[in-house]
């Protein structure tokens, strides 16, 4: 065996040293994507140590150019690095358990308990859901849709995902869309020096891991027939395999995704549940695996939970040893450009239908989700407080 195809000994790693730095976090890291990102290089660079600040700026580089949650696949990163493939999983574990835990016991709690789609704080959680997307849609729009041709991609998405009879086939031709588009686009920012350190995954696992990803995208659809709970893994691995920029994105595919599986009324709940708790938001498969139907509880949650999230393991596996030669290449920067302005125009969508549509029925509802989104955008109260709030306020009021 060739140095490039050796991966670091696992048992020569440090996982359990991973675990116990990662579950902190797991518990307090509030905030989303780019709050988890501070957390990390607050723990990792400043006060650990393990890597410098320009390696750690070309990990996140590197998964935000991957689809799937960039907080999660940056921690993944460097439990890999750390220790190995064992440190990726404590990194993973540690980081994803306490949120997934409560979401899911939540999930249970909805499923056994029929609080009816009137519930006033059933319906204030689905007012906090509707501002907390109209945040993050605004934030997205004016990052990754800024110039006049990024605006267009995501106005088009927008129209073409109301519009279209099947949106849930749309989305995929959405993405792939606005990658063609991106080609055309200047050319974003040059790609940082080189400081990565070296990959610590051999060219030919990476390419065993990106060949696994590619396989279960096409297997999985057949193998859903077999059962529920395959049904239930390529639905959830599906959404996590196609969601480029993370975090609230996840929303549109999801909602696609589990149609016909969950109530538009429990999806909206969980949703806001999410933004109460710390870690990734794509713990919020756990909750939808919990009340899916009919394959839904303790099972459905952790089936959930590893299909949104095995995506990201084989894709930062997978091209660890390759991202030097892709971060340089004009055009696969070009194409990352359109695809995030493509996911805007996705978000944009879902704002409208279910959030809007399925979530604001009222104008009880209407004057707490406006509320809940002053107090995030200009009172910079935490999504948490935000979420709680609303939930108390709907459970006293509507």
């Amino acid at each position: 065996m060739t140095e490039d195809d050796r991966a670091i000994d696992p048992r020569q790693g440090r996982a359990v040293e991973v675990f116990a730095a990662f579950l902190p976090l797991g518990f307090t890291a509030f905030g989303g994507p780019v709050a988890h990102l501070g957390f990390f290089r607050t723990a990792f660079v400043e006060r650990r140590g393990w890597l410098g600040d320009a390696a750690y700026a070309d990990l996140v580089a590197l998964c935000q150019f991957l689809p799937g949650p960039a907080s999660s696949q940056v921690g993944m990163a460097i439990g890999l690095q750390r220790a190995g493939y064992l440190g990726l999983l404590a990194a993973w574990t540690a980081f994803t358990l306490p949120s997934a835990v409560v979401l899911a016991a939540f999930g249970m709690l909805i499923a056994v308990v029929d609080v009816g789609a009137a519930a006033g704080w059933l319906v204030g959680l689905k007012a906090a859901a509707a501002a907390v997307v109209a945040h993050a849609l605004l934030g997205m729009a004016a990052s990754l849709a800024a110039t006049r041709e990024r605006a267009v991609i995501a106005g088009a998405a927008t129209v073409a995902m109301l519009v279209a009879p099947a949106p849930q086939l749309m989305q995929l031709g959405v993405i792939l869309a606005g990658a063609l588009a991106g080609l055309a686009l200047p050319v974003p920012e040059a790609a940082t020096e080189d400081h990565t350190p070296r990959a610590p995954v051999g060219r030919r696992l990476g390419a065993l891991a990106l060949a696994g990803f590619f396989l279960l995208l096409v297997l999985l659809p057949a193998l859903a027939a077999w059962g529920p709970a395959l049904d239930l893994l390529d639905r959830t691995y599906r959404a996590g395999a196609l969601v480029f920029g993370g975090g609230h994105v996840v929303l549109p595919l999801l909602q696609g995704e589990m149609e016909g599986l969950v109530s538009p009324d429990a999806f909206l709940a969980g949703y806001g549940a999410a933004q109460a708790v710390p870690g990734p938001l794509f713990t919020f498969a756990a909750f939808l695996g919990a009340v899916a139907e009919p394959f839904g509880g303790p099972a459905g949650a952790a089936v959930a939970l590893i299909g949104i999230f095995l995506p990201s393991v084989l894709l930062v596996v997978g091209i660890m040893p390759y991202w030097d030669a892709l971060r340089r290449a004009t055009w696969a920067r070009r194409a990352l450009a359109g695809v995030n302005a493509a996911v805007v125009g996705l978000l944009a969508a879902a704002f409208w239908d279910p959030v809007i549509v399925q979530g604001v029925r009222t104008d009880g509802a209407l004057a707490l989700a406006v509320a809940a989104f002053v107090a995030l955008r200009h009172l910079a109260v935490p999504p948490w407080a935000v979420v709680a709030a609303a939930g108390a306020l709907g459970g006293a009021l509507l």
